[in-house]
């Protein structure tokens, strides 16, 4: 079995943890290949927890499972870093709300024995696949959270046009537009105020930002749909961020959003469920 590992640099707070679960893997013969930034910082808080561990590859890795030592970001960038393909991932908790997450970094030196006890299982989420002219290749093509389209500019609003399968549905005019999957619905999407959906129903929110009309709403379609989005305005860009990583492109540039050709399998406790995670969580219902 192989075990990829990808974390923050922030674990100045679980490096005991972290060097008990790395000495059980090792233990019983588990081939650990961690990310080169991880392995680097843990090699100055303590060197002897990396013994037998192997440095991976800073661009991509193949494993059986990976695992995400840090919040929501750090799992956003795991799924990078193992391709968005065929590796599930167990999302452990050493940043705040973490709320992709399974564990919490207390047990993290149980998980040998869990993946031994099948105590998981695998929810397969929806990715937006995202294609415009002259994206960089660093911004990544597929986003497990959100598309955001933003202006360059605090002082001056966008006019986001959009199509539905390549039918016109309105002009945003607003100070962005979100396009989001289920999984991102808590994220940028709910600050704007959009609507929270269960993570595995395949859907994508559009969701304005500062929206300069009463009539626009956020508004939920099938994650089946192609959208295809203009962005316009006074300044010359706008930004254009797919999970966090953001680029100014110019205005005018076509950007066609539709479903990924592939699922990303993230895994969860089996007793694990939407309603728990809302009310543990974001604290849904308390007065």
């Amino acid at each position: 079995m192989i075990i990829a590992i990808y974390g923050s640099r922030r674990q100045h707070g679980a490096v005991r943890q972290i060097g008990n679960f790395l000495n059980e893997l090792v233990a019983h013969d588990i081939c650990v290949v961690m990310h080169p930034k991880l392995y680097h910082h843990l090699s100055k808080l303590n060197p002897d927890c990396l013994k037998g561990v192997i440095l991976g590859d800073e661009r991509r890795v193949e494993a059986d499972f990976a695992v995400s030592l840090g919040g929501d970001g750090t799992f956003l960038r795991t799924a990078v870093w193992t391709c968005c393909g065929n590796t599930p991932i167990i999302g452990v908790n050493t940043g705040h709300l973490g709320y992709l997450t399974a564990l919490d970094v207390d047990s993290l030196p149980e998980l040998p024995d869990m993946l031994r006890n099948d105590a998981f299982i695998i929810e397969h989420r929806t990715l937006l696949q995202v294609e415009s002219p002259r994206l960089p290749a660093s911004m990544g093509r597929y986003a497990l959270n959100e598309v955001a389209i933003t202006k360059e500019e605090s002082a001056s609003m966008i006019v986001a046009s959009v199509n539905v399968d390549e039918t016109p549905l309105a002009d945003y005019r607003a100070d962005g537009l979100i396009v989001c999957t289920s999984t991102g619905s808590t994220a940028y999407n709910l600050s704007v105020g959009g609507p929270i959906v269960q993570p595995t129903v395949g859907v994508w929110v559009l969701a304005p930002v500062a929206a300069h009309s009463l009539s626009m709403r956020p508004l939920v379609i099938s994650a089946d749909s192609v959208v295809d989005i203009v962005p316009t305005g006074r300044s010359p860009h706008v930004r254009l961020a797919v999970d966090g990583r953001s680029t100014l492109i110019e205005t005018g540039t076509h950007i066609r959003l539709s479903r990924a050709p592939f699922t990303l399998p993230l895994m969860q406790l089996k007793h694990h469920s939407f309603a728990s995670v809302l009310r543990t969580k974001l604290h849904w219902g308390e007065q």
